[in-house]
């Protein structure tokens, strides 16, 4: 598929989630238009795949009857296939465009209460299956009683119908194995309810242009990666990112606080054709509730809700985690709290990369003593970049990206990159972005540790120590222009030859004024 098509692909899907879009606020109906995307992705994935398993009995799926016993038979058997080859099972009068064919009929045309049943099928359709705990409650979102789309059962019915025969319409082009195709719709998709969500965004998306940046970093210099692990994954955007700058990434990991936020994460996993058996995404709050604790990953990214809440309680003194540090981040600042439980996660030989306020560089006191450690007494950071302002939806904030290694190439030296500076990025009316060639900068930069005038510089731990463990990164690469020299005896000139020119002008008024027998303005 070519980029125009893709684009119209894109456009189509956004034009039918625009169908919603006046019944309710952007991240409801981004729940159900996502949702609905992922419904039809599995029943074509399905369809494809039983139609390759009746292929030598020349049988299509769509053509087995559900109450014949010889079809019943080939229906099992498909079943115990696809449960363990995919992870789910629908039949064939529970395809998405069976339902939305009999939606958009004459007569018994109501779909509501079969449609819900058939979403609660796809997740029982699992149980007791190594992908139970991937399907769990993944169409919970999807209310289709809510009054919101709809003051009666005939109206939600009709709207949803609606909204399914569009999605009908459109070709998904699964067996298109050049590109992914749907993934990058539903990236898409993400992206403008993002963009639209104003503060709740951050919860769930990190800009791309600031996903490819830490995903060339952590995959700097490798081909594939055992695992990868985000410990706030919100839709899951970020892992994936990652898995686009290399071959192969053998496990996805990552956790995610909101409810709604994990759906999202695993459907987006699972539509962009990743295994279920590849992946292993929790729902807990992660300081607090550590689902992934004995593991330890390749490559860590993140983009934390920045100067977050958390308990900061001194049981967790006592915890691998923690402890080493002699003290705990503050209560109303939970940045350093992750980073230290992503450091316990960082395998010897991987990398992690975490976006956070520029507050982390500089505050002092529980979060200036974790400073010191990570770098005097483990020598782990290696990098740090600070980014522009207002590029993160829902807060303006200038952030930066600090880059941790346990086993540094360069371990006399931390790189610092200032790309916040107004030639680095694109200045927009609501949201600042990075330009490709700004991305590429950063990357280059931070590959060949490169030492820029008023852009990076390298600095050697003992200035970090002469700074106190201090890294505003203005103290390390001076940006500071030269002021242009100004001549003030020929301005008292020009504002001489001014004042004369407005004496003439003065005179002149006047003349016009007595002329016409009128009132002079001065």
């Amino acid at each position: 598929m070519g980029e125009e098509q893709k684009k119209k692909l894109e456009q189509q899907l956004w034009n039918i989630a625009n169908t919603l879009r006046g019944k309710m606020d952007a991240d409801e109906f981004r729940d159900y238009i996502l949702g609905f995307i992922f419904y039809k992705y599995l029943s074509e994935k399905l369809e494809s795949f039983a139609n390759e398993l009746l292929e030598e009995d020349e049988l299509l799926y769509t053509s087995l009857d559900e109450d014949k016993d010889d079809d019943k038979e080939y229906l099992e058997a498909i079943k115990e296939d696809a449960v363990e080859q995919l992870g789910y099972f629908l039949k064939p009068t529970e395809l998405f465009s069976a339902v939305a064919i009999r939606g958009n009929s004459d007569t018994n045309n109501f779909i509501l209460e079969d449609l819900s049943q058939i979403l609660r099928g796809i997740e029982q359709s699992t149980m007791g299956h190594e992908s139970e705990d991937d399907f769990e409650h993944l169409f919970e979102d999807l209310d289709l009683t809510s009054t919101k789309l709809g003051r009666t059962e005939e109206a939600k019915n009709t709207l949803i119908a609606k909204v399914l025969s569009h999605l009908d319409n459109i070709d998904f082009e699964l067996k298109n194995h050049d590109r992914d195709v749907l993934g990058d719709a539903y990236e898409y998709l993400i992206g403008k309810f993002a963009s639209g969500a104003g503060k709740k965004a951050g919860e769930f998306y990190t800009p791309q242009e600031v996903s490819k940046i830490l995903a060339k970093i952590v995959t700097n210099k490798k081909t594939k990666l055992k695992s990868v692990y985000d410990p706030t994954c919100g839709s899951g955007s970020l892992l994936l990112r990652v898995a686009r700058e290399v071959e192969d990434v053998s496990n996805f990991y990552g956790q995610e606080l909101n409810r709604t936020t994990y759906n999202l994460a695993r459907m987006n996993m699972i539509m962009h054709n990743v295994h279920y058996r590849k992946f292993d995404i929790k729902q807990e709050d992660t300081l607090e509730h550590p689902q992934h604790l004995d593991e330890r990953f390749e490559a860590i990214v993140a983009n934390p809700p920045f100067s977050a809440h958390w308990s900061a309680n001194p049981l967790h003194m006592s915890d691998d985690r923690f402890s080493q540090y002699g003290k705990l981040p503050p209560k109303s600042k939970a940045d350093f709290a992750f980073v230290q439980h992503m450091i316990h996660h960082l395998d010897d030989n991987g990398t992690m990369a975490v976006v956070l306020p520029h507050g982390v560089l500089f505050r002092s006191n529980s979060e200036g003593h974790i400073r010191k450690y990570l770098i005097e007494d483990r020598n782990y950071l290696d990098c740090v970049i600070g980014l522009p302002a207002n590029i993160f939806y829902g807060t303006p904030i200038p952030t930066c990206i600090m880059v941790f290694k346990k086993c540094r190439e360069d371990s006399q030296n931390i790189l610092f990159i200032d790309a916040s500076g107004k030639e680095h990025f694109e200045k927009a009316k609501n949201q600042n972005h990075l330009r490709p060639q700004d991305i590429e900068k950063i990357v280059n930069t931070f590959k060949d540790r490169k030492v820029e005038d008023k852009y990076s510089y390298l600095a050697t731990l003992e200035e970090i120590k002469e700074n106190n463990y201090n890294l505003n990164i203005p103290r390390y690469v001076d940006t500071f222009e030269e002021e242009v020299t100004i001549d003030i005896d020929s301005v008292a000139l020009e504002l001489q030859s001014l004042d004369n020119e407005i004496l003439e002008n003065d005179k002149t008024i006047a003349s016009f004024c007595d002329e016409l027998g009128i009132k002079r303005p001065f």
